[in-house]
């Protein structure tokens, strides 16, 4: 029988998400605000791409960070789920059955789950955790998935808004041509987003799209004004 994989897959999506939609978002502004001060492209793909890059160091070390809390926070809990078992087993043999009672298991049965369980520490300890707690383990090498995959997403979005400066000379028509291509990849990531998250399709694809457009609006004006 296969292993189902849920979790690895949701936090698979959850970082592609999260890398995308900066990687998005902050070049397109930026390159937008650029835009509107310069004429010439080639400041703008070199700014564009050092921004990239540190988005991607910034936002990868961040997924990592993030990554190996959640990794310390669960070891911290499963450890105190040990020593609650090595301490007070009695009180943690009462919660196993009060949860099994809660999951509809007659108070009776409940009680020989529950001593059954009880016979494998290790079997005991991952029980509180996912029943009790709500935690899942996670993945191995979790953080360091993370950081690459959300870095790796960042500098595909950020790729998007600033690959048509990078093949067209004039700064004009290149950054017309980088508004449409990006507000259409904006409303194709919100699509997805919005289906992988179960939110309202339309809802969740107006809201993406409209945010980075206003965010590249917005450094595009202020640039102008400042100019």
């Amino acid at each position: 029988m296969n292993k189902e994989t849920h979790s690895n897959n949701s936090d698979l999506v959850k970082d592609i998400i999260i890398g995308m939609s900066d990687g998005l978002t902050v070049p397109f502004a930026l390159t937008a605000g650029l835009s509107g001060v310069l004429d010439t492209t080639h400041l703008i793909i070199v700014s564009g791409l050092s921004e990239i890059a540190a988005g991607c160091i910034s936002m990868g070390l961040g997924g990592y960070l993030a990554g190996e809390s959640e990794v310390e926070h669960y070891e911290s809990e499963l450890k105190r789920e040990y020593d609650e078992i090595e301490s007070v087993p009695q009180l943690e043999l009462k919660e196993v059955e009060e949860i099994l009672t809660n999951m509809g298991v007659e108070e009776t049965l409940s009680k020989q789950v529950a001593l059954q369980i009880s016979k494998d520490k290790n079997r005991w300890a991952d029980f509180m955790m996912k029943l009790e707690l709500e935690m899942e383990k996670p993945a191995k090498n979790r953080a360091a998935k993370s950081a690459i995959t959300i870095a790796l997403s960042y500098l595909v979005g950020g790729f998007i808004p600033l690959f048509p400066y990078i093949i067209i000379h004039d700064s004009k028509q290149a950054f017309y041509i980088s508004c449409v291509v990006t507000v259409f990849a904006l409303m194709i990531f919100g699509y997805f987003k919005s289906k992988v998250t179960c939110q309202p399709l339309i809802k969740g694809t107006i809201k993406v799209t409209v945010t980075g457009i206003v965010a590249a609006a917005a450094a595009f004006l202020l640039a102008k004004a400042v100019s």
